[in-house]
């Protein structure tokens, strides 16, 4: 709550059980009106609602939806049911997705051992089609995780943007 009140209306007058914030105010308010946006990632139950009271967005994570956007819908509905049970309408909330992507694809297919979920991969073409279908799903952002996190990886996923802004 003081965060928001500060980041959205740059100021708080705030006491509660564990935190007082009296009479703040954020200077530089920065170049955005109602400040930068605020995007939370969860699935839980407690910080889903405070997402729907909060955030501008939500963000699920590739160990939520198996980088699979057949998955989007039954954590969308979890994030829409708590947005009505605090007032909101859903369709203000904007949906976010983070994408393990495999730039490097061995003859085995494995990546390093402490990723526990299949990365998306293939040609440029696979990974558009793959990422439209999180967009068909109600996401509208897309938060990559490219592996290998190298320079080269991110020149080879060019022609992957390339197509999806086409």
């Amino acid at each position: 709550k003081i965060i928001h009140g500060l980041l959205h209306d740059g100021e708080i007058d705030f006491e509660g059980t564990y935190y007082t914030a009296r009479e703040c105010e954020l200077r530089p308010r920065g170049p955005r009106p109602q400040g930068p946006p605020i995007l939370l990632g969860t699935i839980g139950e407690r910080m889903l609602k405070l997402t729907a009271q909060y955030a501008d967005l939500w963000n699920t994570y590739f160990s939520h939806t198996k980088n699979d956007p057949a998955a989007v819908p039954a954590l969308r509905e979890r994030v829409d049911a708590a947005c009505r049970s605090v007032g909101r309408d859903p369709a203000t909330l904007g949906r976010t997705a983070a994408v393990l992507v495999n730039m490097a694809p061995s003859p085995g297919g494995a990546l390093a051992p402490h990723w526990a979920v299949a990365p998306i991969e293939g040609s440029p073409e696979q990974l558009a089609e793959t990422l439209r279908a999180f967009g068909e799903q109600g996401i509208s952002h897309i938060i990559l995780w490219l592996e290998p996190n190298t320079l080269e990886s991110i020149e080879a996923f060019a022609p992957t943007l390339e197509l999806l802004r086409g």
